[in-house]
């Protein structure tokens, strides 16, 4: 069920930089994100989608779950180009990640061909476009960009948990969040937040391509728990997150 709550999906990047001015966040469907890509990452969407099925454990988890794979990058931005830099960990201090913070994690790298596939160099283009046109506190900023590729994996054994560290952020300026895929599941429900903890919005990514775009610093972003329809087939939701930092 979507909550009343949640400013409706936009369709232009315009009207995408004025509603994360005026509300702090942004959810696209699947239609209009698509829509602001060119033709050939369209054309070539399904085979991006397939990328998620090699990825490593996350060996890091607290909470000892082993409910969730990725791989991970860290690139930069500036003037227009885009440039990967040398394989590093991922960190976040436990001001932002109480479970796993304070821990330098070293994630399998993204592969090239996900670094190279036309979806990608879309999608960081799109959001570099659209954060740095809503970013006002810095004109023209150059990025530090994190490429985060998720499964997160339920089973009877492992009940999965998109975000354990619940309603948070994440330590950056700018987020974006996009569904793969939901195999198998029900729940996931994408919740929204204030600093102070009230509840701004609730909606369920549900189709391939559906997205959120966050301010960081004004809104809190959690998913809920998720559950296997049939426990006796294997059940997992793939999403990537792009998160943009001014460096």
């Amino acid at each position: 069920m979507t909550d009343s709550t949640a400013p409706p999906s936009l369709k232009t990047p315009d009207m995408i930089v004025e509603g994360l001015r005026a509300h702090g966040f942004v959810r696209l469907d699947a239609a209009a994100l698509k829509s602001l890509l060119d033709d050939e990452a369209d054309a070539r969407w399904k085979s991006f989608g397939a990328l998620w099925n090699d990825l490593g454990q996350d060996r890091y988890m607290a909470d000892g779950g082993r409910y969730r794979r990725r791989r991970y990058a860290a690139f930069s931005h500036a003037d227009g180009q885009l440039t990967r830099k040398p394989h590093q960990p991922h960190f976040q201090s436990r001001d932002y990640n109480p479970l796993n913070g304070d821990v330098q994690r070293w994630f399998d790298p993204v592969l090239v061909e996900a670094e190279d596939h036309p979806v990608t160099r879309a999608l960081l283009a799109l959001c570099a476009a659209i954060f740095s046109a809503a970013d006002t506190a810095t004109p023209a900023p150059r990025w530090g960009i994190e490429f985060h590729q998720f499964r997160i994996e339920t089973t009877p054994d492992h009940v999965g948990r998109p975000t354990p560290e619940g309603l948070h952020r994440d330590g950056v300026d700018w987020v974006f969040v996009m569904l793969l895929c939901r195999r198998n599941v029900r729940d996931g429900m994408t919740m929204i937040g204030a600093p102070d903890g009230t509840r701004l919005g609730s909606f369920l990514l549900s189709d391939p391509g559906d997205a959120v775009l966050l301010d960081d610093h004004r809104i809190l972003h959690g998913v809920t728990e998720i559950h296997a329809i049939d426990p006796a087939l294997p059940a997992y939701r793939d999403v990537l997150v792009i998160t943009f930092e001014r460096e």
